[in-house]
Order: structure tokens, then sequence, then C-alpha cells
């Protein structure tokens, strides 16, 4: 039997936006030609995989089926939420769906994560499919890069899950790593039965409440629209809080892939860094008396560049009305001003110049200094510096 990808596609990524009002959400931002959904839906063409659900809202309907048709998907069904109720209702709907036979193993996937190594992942996902019960989950876990903060952790006894650590601090993620935790990637995988039997037994009201909009639900074109009335009932709860944290019957698959959820413009830097061939282009590389710079791509209200900073080099004391900024170190150790602070950064540290700040970088030693930028804002152009001091003369 060949397995049902599901894919959750309802978050708002409001992370990477926190003050505008109107915003992309994360799984559709043009990257440079491609989206994260596109990259996901790509990913469920493999021949281990029956034809995708996707999990959304009305606001994403259109969009969503913009993807399906361009990346050539005609078998689907879409569940559509009619209010916001976090994965757990989320996840419980679309495997209540008639048609999925009840031993169906499920894969629920984040629409908006990036998985290198396709053919590792699939094959760990093809090589546990018989050790799916009617009752045990199986999560994946990400071998950790760095102690980062921004992921949650698990620990195991052999393949078994006995322990949750949602985003410690990077103190404790040390701790953590130095346990054997991996990060806990938000993948689940399981048979349908499994997914009933754990919601009957630990959260009945999600399980009739889901159950009563599916019933009720209307379905035309592929699509099935929840009764709202039945689905606004269900408590609003994560599939980790609902079940996660209550069952014993939890494995790890745990893979050593490069894998991000681009949750933050530290992670979507990272990204572009470790791809930069892809968008260099000899035409934007700028040069200056501090070094240069490049812009590897212009995006929808965001702009990724690469700084490179010359020995001795030192850009000028400035701010900007329009944009903030993201920076991370790739190579050498910049010199920083923020306002009144001054201190000096290392590779992988990142840094936010908010909107207005007065900044600067300084390259003080003999070696070059390389930053990935991430502008965030609506001007994004260099006449956008208002500049306080600067060595070489370019104050007005």
């Amino acid at each position: 039997m060949k397995i049902r990808p599901v894919i959750l596609c309802g978050g708002a990524g409001t992370r990477l936006w926190p003050k505008a009002k109107k915003h992309q959400a994360k799984q559709f931002i043009d990257f440079g030609n491609w989206t994260l959904l596109g990259k996901t839906l790509e990913r469920v063409k493999a021949h281990i995989f029956d034809a995708p659900i996707i999990s959304t809202n009305t606001k994403y309907l259109r969009q969503v089926k913009q993807h399906l048709k361009r990346h050539k998907i005609r078998k689907f069904k879409i569940v559509l939420e009619p209010a916001k109720r976090n994965t757990a209702p989320a996840i419980l709907s679309t495997a209540l769906i008639k048609d999925i036979p009840n031993e169906q193993p499920l894969m629920f996937l984040a629409a908006d994560h990036l998985i290198e190594k396709v053919s590792l992942f699939n094959k760990a996902i093809k090589k546990n499919q018989k050790k799916l019960t009617q009752n045990n989950i199986f999560i994946f876990g990400i071998k950790p890069t760095i102690p980062s903060s921004e992921f949650g952790y698990f620990l195991t006894k052999n393949t078994k899950v006995t322990r949750f650590i949602e985003k410690p601090k990077a103190a404790k993620a040390k701790q953590i790593i130095s346990k054997k935790g991996y990060w806990n990637s938000g993948m689940f995988y399981l048979r349908k039965d499994s997914i009933i039997n754990n919601f009957k037994k630990y959260q009945p009201n999600i399980y009739r409440n889901c159950n009563n909009a599916l019933i009720k639900a209307k379905y035309k074109s592929n699509v099935y629209y929840l009764n709202k009335q039945a689905f606004t009932k269900a408590t609003a709860k994560s599939f980790d809080y609902a079940i996660l944290e209550k069952t014993k019957d939890i494995n790890a698959i745990k893979l050593d892939i490069p894998w991000s959820d681009l949750g933050s413009w530290k992670e979507i830097c990272k990204m572009y860094g470790r791809n930069k061939k892809h968008y260099y282009k000899k035409k934007n590389v700028f040069h200056r008396p501090w070094g240069s710079y490049v812009n590897l791509f212009n995006g929808k209200e965001f702009l990724i560049k690469e700084l490179y900073v010359k020995p001795k080099g030192i850009l000028s004391l400035q701010k900007h009305h329009h944009r903030a900024e993201h920076w991370v170190v790739t190579q050498g150790k910049p010199k920083i001003t923020l306002n009144k602070k001054y201190f000096t950064m290392k590779p992988d540290e990142t840094i936010f110049i908010p909107l207005g700040a007065i900044h600067r970088i300084e390259n003080p030693y003999k070696k070059p200094v390389k930053i990935i930028e991430a502008q965030v804002g609506s001007i994004l152009k260099e006449t956008d510096i208002v500049r306080y001091q600067d060595i070489y003369g370019r104050v007005k």
C-alpha cells in the first residue's frame, strides 16, 4: 500500500514579518523561481506516495490550486479549515476522509520545510512502513548542526522517544545535544487507525467535532469545505500537546540531512549562503571603497545580498528610513556599531538592525569579512541611506 502524503499548509508566517499588516505566508514566498510549497509538492511525486491531501484555509485556496497546476499534480484532495484551530484538528480532519483505508500510512509534512537529500528522507519513510501499528506514531528527528534555540528537541532510548524539550536556550540546547538529542522536525508518520485511536482516547472533543465537521462538509471539485459550526467547537491544540505528550508509543526516525523550516531571516540568509552559486551573477556585483556587494536575490519586499568588506574597510555610519536588516557573518570578525553599542562578531553569529537604527560595519583585521544580509522593507534601494560619518568623504 502506498503512503498518503498530507501537506499542512495553513501557516501565516508572521515571524518573518512581525510588524507588517499584509505579508506573504512563508510557504508561498518566491525565493528565486521556487517556493517551499512547490518543493514539498515535488517531493511527494516520488513513487512511494499516493495522491496528496492538502490541509489549508479559504484564504490560501487560490494559491494552493495555482501551485498544484504549476507542478502538474492532477490527483489531489484539499481540506479547507473554516477557522484556525491549530495542528491537531487539521491533522485529524484530513485523516478522517472516507476513501483513506484504515491501515493506510499517512505522512504529515509541513508546507514550509526545506529538505535536502530527499532520497535519504524517502528511504527512511519506506524502511519504517512495516513498523506502523494501530497505535504507534513515528516522528522525524534531524541531527542538530548547532545548539539552536529556534527548534524543539527530543531525547530517545534506542528508538523510543522519552522526552520533548520545547525551544530551549542555547546553553540548555548544548546539554541536550551532548545527550544525543535531535531537533523535532514537526513531521509525523502513522496509520489512519492510529490517528483515530489516539484521538478517541486522548482528545474525544476534537475527535467528535472534527468528525461532525467532515460529515457535514460540502465537497466540490476535490475540495472539502469543513462545516464551520462543528469545526469551531473542536479544541484548538497543537498535535504535540494534544497527542504526543499523552501517548507513550512514539518512535523516532533519526536523519542526518540538511533541513530547515526557513522560519527566520537568519535561516533564509544561511540558505542563500549555502546556495549562492545558483544566485550569483557578475552584473549584480557592485564595488565600493570599503569592498563590494552582490545582490543575490530581489524578492517581494526583501533583498538578499552578500557583503565583502576588505581588510581595513569601514562602511559609513548610517541608518535607513524604509528597511530593517538581518546579518549573518560567514567569514571574518567584523566590528559592529549599533546605536551606542560596539562589539565584534564571529562567523555564524547573527544580528538584527531595526529600522532607523544607526549602525556600521568595520573590518580592522587582515582577513576579509563576508556577511549575508537580508533587507526587509517597503523601499530597498541604495538611496535609502542616511550617512553620519564616512572615511571616504561620502557625507553630504
